[in-house]
Protein backbone atom coordinates (compact mmCIF):
# COMPACT_ATOMS: atom_id res chain seq x y z
CA UNK A 1 0.00 0.00 0.00
CA UNK A 2 1.04 3.34 -0.89
CA UNK A 3 -0.23 6.55 -0.45
CA UNK A 4 0.75 10.57 -1.29
CA UNK A 5 -1.26 13.43 -0.46
CA UNK A 6 -0.83 16.86 -1.41
CA UNK A 7 -2.58 20.81 -1.89
CA UNK A 8 -4.77 22.43 -4.93
CA UNK A 9 -5.28 25.44 -4.74
CA UNK A 10 -8.15 26.73 -6.90
CA UNK A 11 -7.14 30.55 -7.77
CA UNK A 12 -3.06 28.86 -8.49
CA UNK A 13 -4.62 26.14 -11.10
CA UNK A 14 -4.07 23.44 -9.12
CA UNK A 15 -0.70 24.80 -7.36
CA UNK A 16 1.42 23.21 -5.32
CA UNK A 17 -0.32 20.20 -5.96
CA UNK A 18 1.41 16.76 -7.17
CA UNK A 19 4.91 19.71 -5.69
CA UNK A 20 3.17 20.73 -2.80
CA UNK A 21 6.36 19.11 -0.36
CA UNK A 22 8.68 20.92 -2.46
CA UNK A 23 7.02 23.96 -3.98
CA UNK A 24 9.48 26.15 -2.13
CA UNK A 25 11.95 24.48 -3.96
CA UNK A 26 13.39 22.57 -1.12
CA UNK A 27 11.55 19.10 -0.08
CA UNK A 28 9.64 19.00 2.94
CA UNK A 29 10.83 23.02 4.10
CA UNK A 30 7.28 23.22 5.66
CA UNK A 31 8.33 27.15 6.48
CA UNK A 32 9.68 28.09 3.10
CA UNK A 33 6.78 26.20 1.64
CA UNK A 34 3.94 28.07 3.24
CA UNK A 35 5.56 31.82 2.69
CA UNK A 36 5.50 31.18 -1.21
CA UNK A 37 1.65 30.55 -0.90
CA UNK A 38 1.40 33.18 0.89
CA UNK A 39 3.17 35.31 -1.48
CA UNK A 40 2.11 34.07 -4.46
CA UNK A 41 -1.82 34.41 -3.08
CA UNK A 42 -1.02 37.85 -1.51
CA UNK A 43 -3.56 39.50 -4.27
CA UNK A 44 -6.61 36.76 -3.97
CA UNK A 45 -9.28 37.93 -1.94
CA UNK A 46 -10.81 35.38 1.00
CA UNK A 47 -13.73 34.47 -1.55
CA UNK A 48 -11.82 33.35 -4.25
CA UNK A 49 -9.08 31.37 -2.03
CA UNK A 50 -10.92 28.26 -1.96
CA UNK A 51 -8.47 24.63 -1.67
CA UNK A 52 -8.59 21.30 -1.08
CA UNK A 53 -6.64 18.95 0.32
CA UNK A 54 -6.40 15.38 -1.47
CA UNK A 55 -5.26 12.11 -0.80
CA UNK A 56 -4.27 9.21 -3.39
CA UNK A 57 -3.61 5.54 -2.28
CA UNK A 58 -2.94 2.64 -4.06
CA UNK A 59 -3.28 -0.79 -2.45
CA UNK A 60 -1.63 -3.95 -4.40
CA UNK A 61 -3.23 -7.24 -3.78
CA UNK A 62 -1.85 -10.61 -3.37
CA UNK A 63 -2.78 -11.17 -7.60
CA UNK A 64 -1.27 -7.78 -8.55
CA UNK A 65 -4.60 -5.61 -8.46
CA UNK A 66 -4.72 -2.45 -7.84
CA UNK A 67 -7.08 -0.49 -6.10
CA UNK A 68 -6.79 3.14 -5.98
CA UNK A 69 -9.20 5.31 -3.87
CA UNK A 70 -8.72 8.89 -3.39
CA UNK A 71 -10.04 11.22 -0.71
CA UNK A 72 -10.80 15.34 -0.36
CA UNK A 73 -11.40 17.73 2.53
CA UNK A 74 -12.15 21.19 1.19
CA UNK A 75 -11.34 24.65 2.50
CA UNK A 76 -9.87 27.63 2.46
CA UNK A 77 -5.89 29.46 2.49
CA UNK A 78 -6.00 31.61 5.00
CA UNK A 79 -3.83 34.97 5.09
CA UNK A 80 -1.47 33.78 8.16
CA UNK A 81 -0.48 30.88 10.17
CA UNK A 82 -2.53 29.40 12.60
CA UNK A 83 -1.92 26.87 15.25
CA UNK A 84 0.52 24.57 16.09
CA UNK A 85 -0.50 21.31 15.69
CA UNK A 86 -0.18 19.14 12.15
CA UNK A 87 2.55 19.98 9.09
CA UNK A 88 2.98 20.92 5.85
CA UNK A 89 0.16 23.57 5.13
CA UNK A 90 -1.41 22.87 8.01
CA UNK A 91 -1.35 26.29 9.88
CA UNK A 92 -2.81 27.91 6.43
CA UNK A 93 -5.66 25.51 5.56
CA UNK A 94 -9.04 26.24 7.09
CA UNK A 95 -11.88 24.19 7.48
CA UNK A 96 -14.72 26.50 6.94
CA UNK A 97 -17.17 24.43 8.99
CA UNK A 98 -14.82 24.47 12.04
CA UNK A 99 -13.51 27.88 11.53
CA UNK A 100 -10.09 26.66 12.53
CA UNK A 101 -6.70 25.62 10.68
CA UNK A 102 -5.87 21.78 10.76
CA UNK A 103 -3.07 23.34 12.85
CA UNK A 104 -5.50 24.34 15.20
CA UNK A 105 -7.39 20.84 15.18
CA UNK A 106 -6.96 18.39 17.98
CA UNK A 107 -5.41 14.97 16.51
CA UNK A 108 -9.00 13.13 17.17
CA UNK A 109 -10.88 16.50 14.55
CA UNK A 110 -8.39 16.34 11.46
CA UNK A 111 -8.16 12.87 11.81
CA UNK A 112 -12.32 12.71 11.53
CA UNK A 113 -12.15 14.56 8.70
CA UNK A 114 -9.26 14.34 6.76
CA UNK A 115 -8.15 13.62 3.35
CA UNK A 116 -6.01 10.38 4.40
CA UNK A 117 -8.78 9.03 6.51
CA UNK A 118 -11.36 9.51 3.74
CA UNK A 119 -9.24 7.44 1.45
CA UNK A 120 -8.90 4.98 3.22
CA UNK A 121 -12.24 4.60 4.13
CA UNK A 122 -12.95 4.51 0.36
CA UNK A 123 -10.34 1.78 -0.17
CA UNK A 124 -11.56 0.14 2.85
CA UNK A 125 -14.79 -0.25 0.90
CA UNK A 126 -13.73 -1.41 -2.50
CA UNK A 127 -11.15 -3.86 -1.06
CA UNK A 128 -14.39 -5.16 0.34
CA UNK A 129 -16.38 -5.17 -2.90
CA UNK A 130 -13.20 -6.96 -4.45
CA UNK A 131 -12.97 -9.46 -1.51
Amino acid sequence: MADDSGLEVYALNGEPGVYSARYSGEHGNYKKNNLKLLENMKDIPKDKRGARFTCAMVFLTPGNVEVIAEGHVEGIIGFEEKGNNGFGYDPLFIVPELNKTFAELTSEEKNAISHRGRALDNLKKKLTDIL
